[in-house]
């Protein structure tokens, strides 16, 4: 452990406290209707919607209207993203003519996504075309978003209207915080991470020649292959193929919506989608903005503050707890590797640095795995199966928990 690494984590928590109180605020005035800085650009924007959708803005629902609303929303967004994988090998935007996605891995897909669930199964520069990746499921990383804060709303104005039967309308909390929360703060987002090095373009994949070519064994049917003689037969590679596309846009929204689905296999692991410290330390804040600012936006709307920072309180004790133990175990390292130098210095971070990325380091990943376990968001930083057993009950714990931060 270094004095640098706990300092990042004290620098994150204050952080998330400073933002909390705007944020909450913020949001209470959207989902009130009263004014705020964006409205001259989107309340235009936002009645268009609402005309071309036919949408009563004034209407407010019980909750049984407001539920069905929101299953019937959430079932045509899972059809229509099972049919963009099945049909993406005819649809634009597939420059590496990747072939219709299987239909269970498909529904699979849409059925995740759609519930911002977002487990995969699958590689995404080996799978997904450009126009799947956006049209579906960064869509859905912001639909998924949008329903979930919006059925926090309603049920915070379930407990605090008290002469009321309804809880608002959906389709006005879906617009409204797409429009208002959501896209806003991702357009610059996702400038900021191209700033630092994301990639963002339509590129075909680029094929490159290797400074050293690699002996690999080869891999047939997903086995390793063996020659009559028992030993394995080796291909020589001598190419690497460079995957890119649209990432940073996809990227903003995966974490500011703690949705956790990576544009590549090995999310935010990969340099393409988290290049730097600084990109590293702006998705762990993101991935917790929203829902920080959701509990002081819970007292605003109950008339009771003290409420929403018991709840934060609550939240950020839970927190703290497991970052700590994180990081204290993964920075004593790995006791099997006792003749290994595994000690702190300025040429390495120290401790066990199995499965972590070494830009980020023993404390940036230990604080991104107990972020995004706590917040359910999925995405990673690092492998968290690498970790030790007591480092690696952290997440597990924080998995099993469910949500509760």
């Amino acid at each position: 452990m270094t004095v640098n690494g706990w300092l990042q984590i004290i620098v994150y928590l204050a952080v998330i406290l400073a933002v909390t109180k705007p944020m909450g605020v913020f949001m209470a005035r959207v989902f009130n209707r009263e004014r705020t800085f964006l409205d001259p650009v989107l309340r235009p924007v936002e009645r268009l919607f609402y005309r071309l959708t036919m949408v009563d803005e004034e209407h407010e629902m019980r909750w049984t209207e407001y539920a069905f609303s929101m299953l019937l929303f959430s079932g045509v967004s899972m059809l229509v993203l099972y049919l963009i994988q099945r049909t993406q090998q005819i649809l634009p935007l597939n420059p590496q003519k990747f072939a219709a996605v299987g239909p269970d891995l498909a529904f699979n897909t849409a059925a995740s996504f759609t519930t911002n669930t977002n487990w995969q199964n699958y590689g995404g520069e080996a799978t997904m075309s450009y126009l799947t990746q956006m049209a579906g499921l960064a869509y859905h990383n912001f639909t998924s978003a949008a329903v979930g804060i919006a059925l926090a709303i309603a049920f915070i104005r379930g407990i605090s209207r008290r002469e009321k039967e309804t809880i608002g309308n959906f389709w006005v909390d879906l617009t409204r915080t797409t429009l208002w929360v959501l896209l806003p703060t991702c357009i610059i987002y996702a400038l900021i991470l191209v700033s630092q090095g994301a990639v963002q373009n339509f590129r075909p994949y680029d094929t490159v020649k290797l400074v050293e070519p690699q002996q690999v064994q080869r891999v047939a049917d997903g086995k390793p292959v063996v020659g009559p003689d028992g030993k394995p037969v080796m291909d020589t590679v001598t190419d690497q193929v460079i995957a890119q596309g649209p990432v940073a846009s996809q990227e903003a929204i995966k974490m500011l919506g703690t949705n956790g689905g990576g544009f590549f296999n090995a999310n935010s692991a990969h340099p393409f989608e988290n290049p730097t410290p600084l990109s590293n330390y702006l998705e762990m804040i993101s991935i917790f903005v929203i829902p920080a600012g959701l509990t002081y936006t819970l007292g605003r709307m109950t008339g009771s503050p003290r409420h929403g920072w018991a709840v934060w309180a609550a939240m950020a004790i839970l927190f703290v707890c497991g970052v700590t133990t994180a990081y204290w175990a993964e920075a004593k390292g790995n006791p099997l590797l006792k003749g290994v130098d595994q000690h702190a210095s300025l040429m390495q971070s120290g401790g066990n640095m199995e499965g972590k990325e070494v830009r980020f380091g023993i404390a940036d990943s230990t604080l991104f795995a107990t972020i995004t376990t706590d917040a359910s968001c999925g995405a990673i930083n690092g492998w968290h199966d690498s970790y030790t057993p007591l480092g690696g009950m952290v997440p597990l714990a924080n998995i099993m928990l469910s949500e509760t931060v």
